[in-house]
């Protein structure tokens, strides 16, 4: 299986930012694919904004600062760049700054899917749910959005923020509906049915997550209490197994260790 990180599992897609956005700057409320030439200076820009988020999820924030600037050396009105140099200090703490960076990518192009979503992740983080679900929800509008799934979702995990479980389900639901095996969709199912003691169905979205998906320490530590609770000693204890062997510094095997399972 290849691995996932469990911050992946928590925040869907905040990386995949990059996917052959517009450079027009047009407010246009068409949703039709804009002619652009590709320039030599569009191609720099692109590439310099590749390496930006590919720096960014490899956690080296000054290297990709310095690649979103040259970026935008390339091309000032480049939205995916300052889309990244939002989330690169949103990871810095610096608010003030992710903030203005995404503001500057949705003026430059208010209909692109990416730049909404991560817009509203950022606001989902800093405990701004309900502005957050208008930028998801924006992202979706857009019909020839290749990942809604991912928006679904994080529009899912910031509805169950603020408490509201029955929104929550149905934009998980939402994200299984356009992908079926969506790992993070199923995952957070599983454990609104797991904390309403609905145990076989908590089951039956775990084993929904597709095989090739890395299990991580959640997942596990998920599947554990299930078994646990339906009283397979056989299935807790391998599961249990699997997370101290491979997550041995996770929180979730310090609370097996513990016995605290809730």
């Amino acid at each position: 299986m290849t691995r996932l990180s469990e911050r992946l599992i928590v925040a869907v897609g905040m990386i995949s930012i990059i996917c052959g956005c517009s450079t027009t700057g047009s407010e246009s409320t068409s949703y039709a694919p804009k002619a652009v030439v590709d320039t030599a200076e569009l191609s720099r820009a692109r590439i310099h904004t590749e390496l930006a988020a590919g720096y960014l999820e490899l956690g080296n924030y000054g290297v990709a600062l310095q690649e979103a600037g040259e970026a935008l050396k390339a091309d000032a009105n480049y939205a995916p760049a300052f889309s990244v140099l939002g989330l690169v200090y949103m990871e810095l703490r610096d608010d003030r700054a992710a903030e203005a960076n995404f503001q500057r990518a949705l003026r430059l192009d208010q209909q692109d899917s990416d730049i909404n979503n991560n817009y509203g992740w950022f606001l989902c983080q800093r405990k701004r749910e309900q502005e957050s679900i208008k930028y998801f929800l924006a992202a979706l509008r857009n019909p020839l959005y290749a990942t809604p799934d991912k928006s679904w979702v994080n529009a899912g995990i910031c509805a169950r923020q603020t408490g509201d479980i029955a929104g929550a389900d149905d934009y998980f639901q939402k994200a299984l509906k356009v992908r079926p095996g969506q790992p993070q969709a199923l995952l957070q199912l599983a454990d609104i049915a797991y904390k309403r003691k609905s145990f076989p169905e908590a089951k039956s979205y775990l084993i929904r997550i597709p095989r090739d998906v890395e299990l991580t320490a959640a997942y596990l530590w998920l599947s554990l209490r299930v078994e646990r609770a339906i009283g397979d000693r056989n299935a807790e204890a391998s599961l249990g197994f699997q997370l101290r062997k491979n997550f041995p510094e996770s929180r979730e095997t310090r609370a097996l260790a513990a016995g605290q399972y809730e």
